[in-house]
């Protein structure tokens, strides 16, 4: 058997103590990224006597510059890196200084790693363990280097780690926690129960069998490493880093670092991981984790730990990156803003305030227990078609019967619920994921939730099973209520959470399952019971995670507190103008979640979650009659399927349907032609076509007859009307390439200037969860000291303050003539009767951008050449006459336009743009 010790031996150092660095070695001189004037030798003295650190420090640098820093940043790299992981936070942070505002980065090589010295490994007397560096020196081999340095006692320091290197720089700042003033670290992880596995990935290199083989013996612990990539490493930059471990001699302490992995309890180092980890538990100062979720080595388990440590730490994951973080992202932009905020100039600027609820904001449970004593509690609160019921009669004289809950019984089950849940053992600010489809069991249980002070997390199935595990796993529930479909899932993927089934299960099924409790059981056992010892939740608790459509990245968590719920169901109620008996048909499955919260009868209609494109006007018809429907929300994608299958409504069914009397769309634009068609179906209706987000579900609203009159102004995009109450809209003018000024202005200051939209409002998101940077650059705060929120949405105001959408900040068409949006393009051609749709989109690069019109069909139309995706000449002519002056170079025709699966509206034109370009270079192309 060949030992570690064996394998490494005794042998020179590379570079030898106190030498310099070998010519073919020279950082920058073949690394790309890499400038040699970073690069130095410094003699520390180790407990073990001087060695030779090779550093990358910025600190000379600086100096010859007459710069003072702002601070320092200790970088330490992990296994089986070098500093040349830093280059870009070095590179950043140098930038930067052309402005005088610098920190000073050290980031040295640890020992037996990179171009530092390499260690001796004598074989060691068959009763001890073998020769390596241990955590406890590492942090010692800082202290060292760290005194040998120049630096500024006085100034701020700042440690920042990955791997390995993450463990070690947090324990050293633990340690020196008087003199370090904040801590970043990547994947790292600061303990491991020693009843649990290693990760899979990293087991089988700690084997002692296999481990000299694979870490020193071999590069396999290397390339599998530098594999863990979101996209494959630039051959140069793979050379790079394999430079200091081309032979088994320069590779000794790979193998020495993952011998000291301390995952048995009787490992040498684990006194010293328990000081790290324990250690944090006081850490008091700033703490930024930056977190690749795709990492098989430091997995999300290892995030949470963190967490529980430091739960005042700011955190980013990166959906897409994993282990190797600092090469699948730049991460000087969210590191050098999160120290400005904490240590710059506007570090200690007032608090940011929002604008005040439009109107009396009352917590979304309390609606329930109002109603629930009203003249109204025997009335149906919710209704939901996709139920099965014991007994339904026919559509003429059709009742609620099982299909429905009275405002007393749902009241009544809540209350329940919430009390079950607590004795299950459910606390306040647990997350709970709703893994159950829309309709009165899932109103049940999210109401329970905001009861007891749950923070409910809605990832919809819309995002298909990709997103809602990514969902989840962002989100990282305590807990999982769900029907059998959603507890299968959760079970065979292995989301995280403790399980509640919806119904009651037979004791395999919940062993199968792993199920703690179920929904039935509990209310069953608590029936009757009063919620009066579960703690009313505060207005700044957080109340709900709602995740984003997806449509244009990874789904993202929106936070919502207690408060700003009950802004949006005050402004709801106000601006809806809702009055007793209301009752809400809710074709977008979210918003079924609001109609007992703002006093209206919530009505699920019988359709596919997955597929709003799906809902006929027969499914709407008949919730409209089972629960005396007055209002009908549904995607532009579900208004056309309404509109294209009304032709099977009986004379019963149209009745129903005249009876609504506001219809409201959202979600993506609305063509006239469909308001119109739409407007017959609902003779008695007033349609709205709102504007809105995830982020602050109402914004801007305008009525079919005001669209009309917009349309007629000749202006570019879709007009979403005017701001709601309690509603502040401005404007950040976009410059030649399309990107957004820092300075906001005021829609009356920027009539027809195209530009970013931001928003004020009570009853916006609290934050994205567990988005640190997303947040960070979603907000504006140069206008009145209000928080703003950066929409991505981009357009203009008319002279009346109407909005005008024209699209997103990323599909920006960045021409020779300048940016423009879009909706410049898309609307009139939209407008020809050959289109059901068309997406403009961009090719080439910023500031010569060329723009594509892709256009789907309408109904029984042949727009292309044979069946190339080139348009037939004379209908390209047609687009580009609609067009104006605007230069179409390409007109192409797919079948159907990739769409969101939440909304079934929302054009993926990034998407579109990647497929146009293969097309248009001749390359041999399928659908986008």
């Amino acid at each position: 058997m060949v030992s570690l010790t064996d394998l490494s031996g005794r042998f020179t150092p590379i570079p030898a103590a106190g030498a310099r660095l070998p010519a073919d070695h020279a950082p920058g001189t073949s690394f790309p990224g890499l400038d040699p004037a970073w690069s130095r030798l410094v003699t520390a003295k180790t407990e073990d006597g001087a060695r030779s650190f090779h550093v990358l420090d910025t600190g000379p640098v600086l100096e010859a510059r007459g710069i003072t820093p702002t601070g320092t940043i200790l970088a330490v790299h992990g296994n089986p890196t070098w500093s040349y992981l830093w280059r870009h936070v070095i590179a950043g942070s140098l930038e930067r200084a052309r402005s005088g505002d610098a920190w000073r980065v050290i980031a040295p090589d640890q020992l037996d790693m990179g171009f530092s010295d390499r260690l001796a490994h004598p074989v060691p007397p068959a009763a001890e363990a073998p020769s390596y560096r241990r955590l406890p020196q590492r942090l010692g081999d800082l202290d060292a280097l760290m005194d040998a340095l120049d630096v500024d006692t006085g100034s701020r320091l700042v440690t920042l780690g990955h791997d390995w290197g993450g463990i070690i720089s947090l324990g050293w700042a633990v340690r020196h926690a008087g003199r370090v003033d904040a801590a970043i670290s990547l994947n790292t992880a600061v303990d491991h129960p020693t009843q649990d596995q290693v990760p899979a990935a990293l087991r089988a290199a700690m084997a002692p069998a296999v481990l000299p083989a694979a870490t020193i013996a071999s590069e396999a612990f290397l390339k599998v490493t530098l594999g863990l990539t979101e996209d494959p490493l630039p051959e140069a930059v793979r050379e790079a880093y394999r430079a200091p471990y081309t032979s088994r001699l320069g590779r000794g302490g790979i193998g020495g670092f993952v011998a000291d992995i301390p995952a048995e309890a009787t490992h040498v180092s684990r006194a010293a991981l328990t000081e790290v980890s324990s250690g944090l538990r006081s850490w008091d100062k700033p703490l930024l984790l930056l977190w690749g979720p795709k990492d098989p080595v430091f997995q999300d388990r290892y995030l949470a730990d963190l967490q529980s440590r430091v739960p005042h730490a700011d955190l980013h994951r990166f959906e897409g990156a994993g282990h190797m973080l600092a090469e699948d992202r730049d991460l000087s932009a969210p590191i050098f803003t999160w120290l400005d905020d904490h240590f710059g100039a506007g570090a200690s600027r007032a608090a940011l305030e929002s604008p005040a609820p439009a109107g009396r904001v009352l917590g979304m449970h309390e609606q329930l227990s109002t109603l629930a004593g009203s003249e109204r509690r025997a009335s149906p609160a919710v209704v939901d078609m996709t139920a099965e019921p014991e007994a339904w009669s026919n559509a003429e004289d059709a009742g609620t019967g099982d299909r429905a809950l009275s405002w007393e019984e749902l009241s009544a089950q809540v209350d329940a619920l919430a009390v079950g849940l607590t004795y299950t053992g459910v606390r306040p600010g647990d997350r709970v994921s709703l893994l159950v489809q829309p309709g009165a069991s899932l109103t049940v249980i999210l109401y329970a939730c905001l009861r007891l002070g749950a923070v409910a997390v809605v990832a919809d199935a819309g995002l298909g099973v990709r997103g809602m595990t990514r969902a989840v796993r962002a989100a990282r529930p305590d807990w999982v209520i769900g029907a059998l479909p959603g507890l299968t899932l959760a079970r065979s993927l292995g989301w995280p959470g403790r399980r509640i089934s919806a119904q009651a299960l037979s004791a395999r099924q919940a062993r199968l399952l792993g199920t703690v409790a179920s929904v039935e059981s509990l209310l069953s056992r608590h029936e009757g019971a009063s919620p009066d010892q579960v703690p009313t939740p505060g207005a700044e608790d957080p109340a709900a995670i709602l995740f984003t459509s997806g449509s244009t990245g990874p789904a993202k968590g929106v936070m919502y507190t207690h408060g700003r719920l009950g802004a949006l169901v005050a402004l709801l109620v106000e601006h809806l103008e809702i009055r007793p008996g209301a009752s809400l048909i809710a074709g977008f499955a979210p918003f079924a979640l609001l109609g007992p919260a703002i006093g209206a009868t919530s009505v699920t209609p019988d359709m596919s979650v997955t597929r709003p494109a799906t809902l006929t006007a027969a499914a709407v018809a008949d919730a409209a009659l089972a629960g005396s429907a007055t209002m009908f929300f549904g995607s532009p994608a579900a208004l056309r399927n309404v509109v294209a299958t009304a032709g099977e409504l009986s004379e019963l069914q149209r009745r129903g349907l005249s009876e609504i009397t506001l219809v409201l769309s959202a979600g993506a634009p609305v063509h006239p032609d469909l308001l119109d068609a739409v407007q017959e179906i609902f003779p008695g209706a007033q349609i709205h076509t709102p504007y809105g987000m995830t982020e602050g579900l109402l914004q801007a609203d305008i009525e079919r007859r005001q669209v009309i009159e917009a349309v007629a102004t000749g202006q570019s995009g879709v007009c979403v009307g005017t701001a709601v109450a309690g509603v502040r809209f401005a404007l950040a003018p976009l410059d030649g390439l399309g990107r957004p000024a820092e300075e906001l202005r005021e829609p009356a200051e920027a009539v027809g200037v195209l530009g970013e939209i931001v928003v004020s409002a009570a009853h916006l998101k609290a934050g994205y969860d567990r988005l640190w940077q997303t947040e960070r650059t979603s907000r504006r705060d140069t206008l009145d000291g209000l928080i703003w929120h950066r929409t991505n949405d981009i357009g203009h105001f008319d002279a009346e303050n109407r909005l005008w959408i024209e699209g997103r900040l990323q599909h920006v068409l960045s021409t020779p003539a300048g940016p423009m949006g879009p909706g410049a393009v898309e609307t009139p051609v939209d407008a020809l009767e050959e289109v059901a749709r068309s997406a403009a989109v961009p090719v080439g690069p910023q500031g010569t951008q060329a723009v594509v019109v892709i256009v789907e069909p309408a109904p029984d139309r042949s727009l292309r050449t044979g069946r190339s995706p080139v348009a037939e000449t004379s209908f390209a002519a047609r687009v580009r006459e609609a067009a104006g002056e605007v230069p179409v170079s390409a007109v192409l025709v797919l079948e159907e336009l990739p769409t969101d699966v939440r909304h079934n509206s929302k054009i993926d034109r990034t998407r579109l743009a990647a497929w146009a370009e293969k097309v248009l270079s001749g390359e041999k192309v399928g659908a986008p």
